[in-house]
């Protein structure tokens, strides 16, 4: 029997791992082997971990190992963020165009004795609370997946927080629709007329609102605090006329009650108009304006 001697070195060519090569061909130091071996495991690691690391290397040699680390396996991870959260601001500019067309719906049944109006409002509601359901899922998966720091987190939560605000905006609309049903079945004092310009103050403020959301325009944002005050003093003045107008005329009290609390869920959308400005301002600025209601801006 033909015995088989053992392979000599050099007799088979045996393929040597990655890592020997590298140690072999290219004489490099065992420093710069660690890190060929860290680099090589970062596309593993949650992003917000991959730019603690990217810390560890600080000599001017190791310039282009960071680059190569930040390129070659964060891009990836970057990009699949930004997709996120772009879907996610998608939702929510989705929430607020349901709900600003279910404001004017809620405006022209009142104004126009228009039930069917009041009706779309109505209906509107139930999409935009789904919406508001898969927008707290996205966020919350994306705080999960990705753990966002500093102001990427910032517009994740603003985001989340947008979408309550709007829901609610969309539940007074729905209130409002309701209260212009029951008027619209009989005479409607004049004085409801005087509700326009809080109607159109609302409105405005809520479009305010969102464009400054889309566009990261702070300074818009800012603006709403003050508008929100004026809207106040409407309400307030409107309030105070109808309870005035009740004594004089105590058959239509039924129908002052009415105005009184559509006046007061108007107020209410300007509220959370101004809420969601609050949280634009941090987002962008990570500047802190909450708990100043009812302060002129210079003095809060």
């Amino acid at each position: 029997m033909q015995r088989i001697s053992k392979p000599q070195r050099g007799d088979v060519s045996i393929p040597e791992p990655k890592e020997a090569a590298l140690v072999r061909h290219n004489n490099v130091t065992i420093q710069e082997l660690f890190k060929f071996r860290l680099m090589r495991q970062l596309s593993t690691l949650p992003l917000s971990k991959t730019f603690k690391v990217r810390y560890l290397f600080n000599s001017e040699n190791d310039n282009k190992s960071k680059e190569v680390m930040m390129n070659d396996f964060s891009t990836h991870i970057l990009g699949s963020f930004r997709d996120a959260l772009q879907n996610l601001r998608n939702d929510v500019l989705m929430m607020s165009s349901l709900t600003e067309r279910g404001l004017t719906h809620a405006a022209k049944g009142l104004f126009e004795r228009d039930d069917e109006a009041c009706n779309i409002a109505i209906a509107d509601d139930e999409e935009i609370d789904l919406l508001e359901i898969q927008v707290d899922r996205e966020g919350v998966d994306i705080l999960m997946r990705y753990q966002p720091v500093a102001s990427d987190l910032r517009h994740v939560v603003t985001a989340m927080k947008s979408s309550v605000n709007i829901e609610r905006i969309a539940d007074q609309n729905v209130n409002i629709a309701r209260r212009a049903r029951k008027l619209s079945k009989g005479e409607i004092p004049s004085i409801v007329s005087h509700l326009q310009p809080m109607f159109t103050l609302a409105h405005r403020m809520f479009s305010d609102a969102i464009r400054a959301y889309s566009d990261g325009d702070h300074e818009l944002a800012r603006s709403l605090k003050p508008r929100d005050r004026e809207l106040d003093l409407l309400n307030q003045s409107f309030a105070d006329e109808c309870t005035r107008l009740m004594e004089a005329e105590p058959k239509a009290i039924r129908e002052y009650l009415n105005l009184i609390f559509i006046a007061r869920f108007v107020e209410r959308i300007g509220d959370h108009a101004s809420n969601i400005g609050e949280d634009i301002v941090f987002a962008v600025s990570a500047e802190e304006i909450r708990h100043t209601i009812g302060k002129p801006v210079d003095e809060a």
